[in-house]
Parts: structure tokens; C-alpha cells; sequence
């Protein structure tokens, strides 16, 4: 008995031994980053001069000669088109009548002013009665004047959608002149995430079937402010060097540099690392640097792309995915980092 007690008593100042710890699975790691950091877009557009004026009569008016046609390339001051001015002119004899009228009308009054016959207010009333005559009398002689359309500069008839005998009202377009001073562009529309990244003065290559395969080194001179209220996109505007092949309504095909994508953009990860989707939703394991143990979280996914997924919500840029072994994790895992990569 005493031995027994002996024994029992050695073997309860014995430690128990240290539970095993649980084996670490290796893994690799993927840094989430935003989509598109620095990209090329190919995008195609119109070649338009830089300036495309739609000219207009001042007044209403029967068209009497348009006296150029698509394609003619004018000068600064050429008369292009001209209104019958029948009617105008009669307005201007009759303002000018009118203000002869005012005038020998106010020479009497202020005779009689002076006679003491009238008051000053009858006075007053017919110098204002004349100041208004005279500037109906300049309005006639103006409109008269624009009677006569005139190039504003050098350049190209783009079209000419009056004709002669037509009746065109104030506003509406008669010719339109392409200003051959401002030279050509490529017009090309963007969607608002891809214009935010494009910046003016960047350089572009840009190439039109109707010039040959040859490339031509073009510049971003213009990033439309507002978008197009039908399409949703912006204009972007690259100017192109001279070129006298290049016509108006020609078709090209601009390549941009993109900047990279700014703060709050969707983010990427490689396809590896989403389990579990279902729709829009899917899961990642993400990791803790710290503990090195590995957490399920839920994220919002967006469409797939040639690098990976794209994720519109649940992670944050920096933060590192598991790629490998998902089948094998679970919440709260530690996990042994493998060759960390950053996703491609």
C-alpha cells in the first residue's frame, strides 16, 4: 500500500503534456488592387475640323443665291449666299422716313417751345419719338446688311442645306463652314470611368483606314465636360497633325493610355480566390497579417474580366486573399504563407 501511494503521489507532480497544435496549412496570397491601373483602349471615332460653323441669316428672308456648294474651299470675307432684299429694303426707306418725319416734327415743336406756345414735356415727347425712329432706321440698315452671308474665315463648305428661293427663318442653318485654321481632330466617346483617366495633352496614336495602315501621333486637346444626355458618354477630342488627306466624317480609331484608376474604383482579384458564388454575391478567405489566421468574408462581385473577378464591395485595396487550398480552409484557420504573390 505504501508503494502504491508512493506511485500515485510521483506520477500526480508529473505536468500533463501540451496539447498538439494544429498544423498550419500552406497557402498562397493575392493583394487585392483596383481594376485597370495602367491599361491601353482602343476606341474608334470621326474625324471633324476643330471648328464647324452652321451659318445663319439675321431675318427672315426668301434665299435670292447660295453661290458656293459642298467641298469649295473659301477665303475670309467671301460672300457665300445672299436673301432678296425687297422687303428689308422697304423697312429701311420706311425707317428712314420715319426718322425725317420725327425730325421736322421735333425742328417745329422746339420753334414753338421757344415761342412759348407749348410746354417742354411736348418737347421731350418728340425727341424721344425721333431718338426711337433712328434706331429702327440702324436695326433696317443692319439687317440689310446681313442680307449677305459671308465666310468668317478660310476653310470648307461642309454642307448646304438651304437652297435658292427657299424662305429661311432667323437661326437656321444655310451653310455650314469648316475653319480650316483650327485643323482637324478625332472625335471619340468614352465612358465616364475611362474619361476620368484620360488627361489633357496626353499623347494618342491614331490610325484611319481611309489614310493607309500608318499610324499618326495624335494629342488629347479637349475632355468633355458633360456627358452626352442620350448615350451617357464624354467626347474626347484628339487633335491630329495636317494632313491633306484628311476630310471631315472620316473614320479612325484612337489609342489612349489610361491613368490608374482613382480611389473608390472597383477593385480585382483572381478567379482562384471567390468560392461559394451565386449571383452577384460570393465569398472570399482574407488575411489577418497579424495572427496569420485566415477569414471568410462575404463580397459583392461584378462581372469577370480577362485578370480576374471584379469585386464592387467588401474588401479594401491591400488587403490579401487565399488562392490556393480554399477546399482545405476554414474560418479562423491558420494558415503558412507560400511565395505571397500579387495578382495578375
Amino acid at each position: 500500500m505504501i508503494l502504491l501511494s508512493v506511485a500515485l503521489a510521483a506520477c500526480s507532480s508529473e505536468a500533463p503534456p501540451p496539447p498538439k497544435a494544429a498544423q498550419a496549412l500552406p497557402v498562397r496570397l493575392a493583394t487585392v488592387r483596383l481594376v485597370n491601373g495602367n491599361s491601353v483602349l482602343l476606341v474608334s471615332g470621326t474625324v471633324r475640323l476643330k471648328r464647324e460653323t452652321p451659318l445663319s441669316f439675321n431675318t427672315p428672308g426668301r434665299i435670292a443665291a447660295i453661290l458656293v456648294r459642298d467641298g469649295d474651299r473659301v477665303v475670309a470675307g467671301q460672300v457665300l449666299a445672299r436673301l432678296d432684299i425687297t422687303a428689308l429694303g422697304a423697312n429701311e426707306a420706311s425707317a428712314q422716313a420715319e426718322v425725317v418725319r420725327a425730325k421736322s416734327d421735333l425742328t417745329r415743336l422746339e420753334d414753338l417751345f421757344k415761342k412759348g406756345w407749348i410746354t417742354a414735356p411736348r418737347v421731350e415727347q418728340a425727341r424721344a419719338t425721333m431718338a426711337a425712329a433712328q434706331a429702327r432706321q440702324r436695326a433696317a440698315g443692319f439687317d440689310v446688311g446681313l442680307a449677305v452671308l459671308r465666310a468668317p474665315s478660310a476653310g470648307v463648305v461642309l454642307s448646304r442645306p438651304g437652297e435658292p428661293g427657299q424662305i429661311a427663318q432667323p437661326g437656321q442653318a444655310v451653310l455650314t463652314l469648316g475653319e480650316m485654321g483650327q485643323g482637324f481632330v478625332l472625335r471619340v466617346p468614352l465612358a465616364d470611368r475611362d474619361a476620368a483617366r484620360v488627361k489633357l495633352g496626353q499623347p494618342a496614336t491614331v490610325r484611319i483606314a481611309a489614310l493607309g495602315p500608318a499610324p499618326f501621333s495624335g494629342q488629347v486637346s479637349e475632355v468633355g465636360a458633360r456627358g452626352d444626355d442620350g448615350t451617357g458618354t464624354f467626347r474626347i477630342e484628339v487633335k491630329l497633325p495636317a494632313n491633306a488627306r484628311l476630310a471631315s466624317g472620316q473614320i479612325g480609331e484612337a489609342e489612349l493610355l489610361l491613368g490608374a484608376a482613382h480611389a473608390g474604383a472597383p477593385l480585382i482579384v483572381p478567379a482562384t480566390a471567390v468560392f461559394a458564388a451565386r449571383a452577384d454575391e460570393g465569398f472570399v478567405y482574407v488575411l489577418e497579417p497579424v495572427t496569420r489566421r485566415v477569414r471568410q468574408r462575404q463580397v459583392a462581385l461584378g462581372e469577370v474580366a480577362e485578370a480576374g473577378v471584379i469585386v464592387t464591395a467588401g474588401l479594401q485595396p491591400g488587403e490579401q486573399v487565399v488562392t490556393t487550398g480554399i477546399d482545405r480552409l476554414r474560418n479562423g484557420q491558420v494558415v503558412q504563407i507560400a511565395s505571397p504573390v500579387a495578382a495578375k
